[in-house]
């Protein structure tokens, strides 16, 4: 309904590689600002933000559909239902979903901000078929709503105990939808695996909305034209199995080989995943070459560095310049960089 929350970000205050504290907004160090909206821990420290707010809604509708029915390929009918009801373009924007996989079903669950009789005209009873176990409730006010989502938050994060996970994440850019056999294939799929652990997740969270209005190079953030992501995880206890991780890439597998456009799926940054090929034209896509300009630029060498982060401009070719020199012995730099090119 509001788009993200980066979105509503009107300036911040920065620490840089050289210890330098600056501030950045549409009108100052606009290329930080437009970096940190959407790759802000390879650029620096954000002390502080300033945000722009929304009016509270009033009355929110928390909501949830239960279908704890066995084989999984039953449930197959149910998640097209879902699929088509989100993609409608004229789905009031007001309507917020995610469906979970787990080990004991499927549950489709969300937010809907707005009355009870608005959320009423939407029949998703109708619309949501199968066996399902139903329930609303009736929040009257902002802090209400909060409040309902931090209780589930701690329910579901309580334990603290310390585990190993392994997680993939596909986004549906171009705001493509799973075809139907994909869908039949990866719900018998569920059906056979052996996930290898009774713990784990796939979520699919949709999108689309206020954060689709945005350009894909007005920030960082370049996964303008999901409609949906798709999260899986995996808990290892007390270690995480190679089959836990199979079963997970056999399922992003399967839906990427199996949809037209696949080379068009991007990944989500939050969602670490070591085994990308090519993570940071996952993250960033086509606004890569200028986090790397501006990374070159404010962070040559690479204070704020994971793995995945967005490395300087140039950096890859100084890297094998300096290993060729490095075995090159006493060839001339010259014959070094023409084996290059």
């Amino acid at each position: 309904m509001w788009g993200a929350a980066l979105d509503h970000i009107e300036e911040i205050e920065i620490v840089l590689a050289d210890s330098s504290i600056v501030r950045a907004s549409s009108t100052q160090n606009t290329d930080i600002f437009w970096a940190c909206r959407g790759a802000a821990a390879g650029f620096g420290v954000i002390t502080e933000f300033v945000v722009r707010t929304q009016p509270e809604p009033g009355e929110c509708i928390q909501f949830s559909f239960a279908f704890n029915t066995r084989p999984y390929a039953a449930l197959a009918a149910t998640f097209k239902k879902w699929q088509r009801f989100v993609s409608n373009p004229d789905l009031t924007r007001k309507f917020s979903t995610s469906v979970v996989i787990t080990e004991l079903g499927m549950i489709i669950t969300g937010t809907f901000f707005g009355s009870q009789q608005e959320y009423d005209i939407l029949q998703l009873s109708s619309n949501f078929p199968g066996s399902q176990a139903r329930h609303t409730v009736v929040l009257k006010d902002w802090l209400g709503t909060v409040a309902h989502w931090a209780e589930d938050a701690a329910l579901q994060l309580g334990g603290g105990l310390s585990a190993p996970v392994y997680t993939k994440s596909l986004a549906f850019n171009g705001c493509n939808l799973i075809p139907d056999n994909v869908i039949d294939q990866i719900f018998s799929y569920l059906d056979k695996v052996h996930t290898g652990t009774l713990i784990w997740f796939i979520i699919f969270d949709l999108e689309g909305g206020a954060i689709n209005d945005v350009p894909q190079d007005a920030t960082a953030y370049a996964h303008r034209d999901a409609l949906f992501y798709m999260q899986s995880y995996g808990v290892g206890l007390p270690k995480l199995r190679n089959k836990t991780r199979d079963f997970l890439r056999g399922f992003s597998d399967m839906i990427t080989k199996g949809m037209p456009g696949g080379e068009n799926f991007g990944a989500y940054a939050g969602y670490v995943d070591p085994e990308l090929v090519n993570p940071q034209k996952m993250y960033w896509r086509s606004n890569l070459p200028r986090l790397e300009e501006i990374k070159a630029d404010v962070d040559p060498g690479e204070v704020f560095w994971n793995p995945q982060s967005v490395r300087p401009a140039g950096v890859e070719m100084e890297k094998v310049v300096g290993t060729k020199l490095r075995k090159s012995g006493k060839r001339k730099i010259k014959d070094v960089l023409c084996g290059l090119f």
